[in-house]
């Protein structure tokens, strides 16, 4: 009986240290996906009696994404990032000093454990990267989307400190992205606001909504939202007197593609716009094929397949309750996919953590208004210089269908100014590559191809006024 006291004593104590215990600070650890180990960093801090999380995850070189909620009760700590798409669950083992939990994002879950204290990170700069001193005027900037009630922070480069010059807006692609883009260890927007800014054009570029230094939630906005930050960056840099207001253009990168039209046809400052990788069909046709083509698993009935992908498309976009959609989704999801996923022996746990993935990103507003929304609705209406860029080898979006319909569009518009082209071995972010597959873009050592990178150039400035 003795013996079982001081083991509940000691149980009493462990609990009372993680209740009292200030878990401000870095905490940090390393998974396994694959034969990949991934590093993350958690920055937690104690904002009066609830507590605020930074999440980065040096593997990727990606900083600044803001989890909605950090909540830390009896020794268990949750970061929910339904926001950005992620949830970390751990409790805290006194005689470890460490959380010990699981990261899910997506249909993914990890086994993360996390200790306090800072890390050293060896620098991966790729080698396209470059090195300050720059030989320009580098500035940090924050301007407003009052209609949103948001700051959003970023970076404008210019040739020089004195006169005016054009500048380009750079609009990211799919998912919370900081200002550079960062994805797969490379920093797309900061090569190529580099290499533009060195030709005598301007950039500014700026972290998503509740991402890096911005505020506001990046998982409650829709594509039109996203159009309505960069309205509010046009209307920032008309307050310059340093900027060419006669010359501002947009340039936009996959999903960005599709936003800058948006931004595009809702203001008259816009002098010119260059498509990276955009589509130019519908979001429901888009995820389609993207459900066969990015698709981690093999289907013995493909036409069976498709059908069933369209059906749960049609019930996201129904007029339905949200609770009414929730159910259908869930009924449909378990009847479409679970039964595939059990054909190829995944752990029911996997296929519940899958399934139960899919149902948050279908419910989020961006999937609800993305999948109904045409760009070529948009794209038919501009009559603005475009410049549209699709990788050969681009395996999200195809190049040739998607050109296609935008071409389809600025015909129908009877725009009188545009270049397409297909460029030939690039990726979906416009690197050199054996396969275009997403698995390779980390291993590729270039960012950004020359090739494109002077295609660009060279359309920008026969296109200022």
């Amino acid at each position: 009986m003795k013996t079982l006291t001081i083991i509940i004593l000691i149980n009493l104590l462990a609990i009372t240290s993680a209740r009292s215990q200030d878990i401000s600070g870095h905490w940090n650890g390393t998974t396994k996906r694959g034969d990949k180990e991934i590093t993350f960093v958690f920055k937690i801090k104690q904002e009066n009696a609830t507590y605020a999380t930074t999440m980065d995850i040096p593997t990727f070189r990606i900083a600044g994404i803001k989890p909605s909620a950090t909540t830390f009760t009896n020794g268990k700590l949750i970061i929910d990032g339904s926001n950005v798409g992620m949830n970390y669950t751990g409790v805290f083992n006194t005689e470890a000093q460490q959380f010990e939990g699981t990261y899910k994002e997506g249909g993914i879950e990890m086994v993360l454990n996390l200790k306090k204290g800072t890390i050293k990170i060896e620098d991966s700069r790729r080698p396209q990267e470059p090195v300050k001193p720059y030989p320009y005027y580098e500035e940090e900037v924050v301007f407003k989307n009052n209609e949103a009630n948001i700051s959003l922070a970023g970076t404008l480069t210019l040739p020089n400190t004195k006169g005016k010059f054009p500048v380009v807006i750079l609009i990211s692609g799919s998912g919370p992205q900081d200002r550079d883009e960062s994805f797969m260890g490379h920093k797309p927007f900061l090569v190529l606001s580099d290499y533009l800014t060195r030709q005598g054009i301007g950039v500014l570029r700026f972290d998503d909504r509740g991402v890096g230094e911005s505020t506001g939630n990046f998982g409650k906005a829709t594509t039109e939202d996203f159009s309505k930050d960069v309205l509010s960056a046009i209307a920032y840099l008309k307050t310059r007197n340093d900027v060419d207001i006669k010359n501002i253009g947009l340039m936009g990168h996959s999903e960005g593609g599709i936003i800058a039209p948006l931004a595009a046809n809702n203001s008259k400052d816009v002098a010119f716009m260059v498509l990276l990788a955009s589509t130019g069909i519908s979001g429901t046709e888009l995820s389609v094929m993207q459900s066969k083509t990015l698709r981690e698993f093999p289907v013995k009935d493909e036409v069976a397949y498709e059908k069933n992908t369209r059906k749960a498309i049609a019930i996201v976009t129904s007029n339905k309750s949200k609770t009414e959609i929730k159910n259908e989704l869930t009924t449909h999801y378990n009847a479409f996919l679970r039964p595939i996923l059990t054909s190829l022996n995944v752990p029911e746990k996997n296929i519940n953590a899958f399934i139960e993935s899919q149902l948050k990103t279908s419910l989020q507003p961006w999937s609800r208004y993305f999948l109904q929304y045409n760009p070529a609705d948009e794209i038919e209406k501009l009559q603005i210089p475009v410049l549209s860029l699709n990788g050969s080898k681009d395996t999200q979006v195809n190049a040739k269908i998607n050109q296609n319909a935008i071409r389809q569009a600025l015909i129908k518009g009877q725009n009188k100014d545009y270049k397409i082209v297909e460029l030939e071995n690039l990726n979906h972010f416009f690197q050199e590559c054996e396969t275009g597959k997403m698995d390779e873009y980390r291993k590729i050592e270039q960012t950004f191809s020359p090739i494109a990178l002077n295609e660009i150039k060279n359309w920008v400035i026969e296109h200022l006024k």
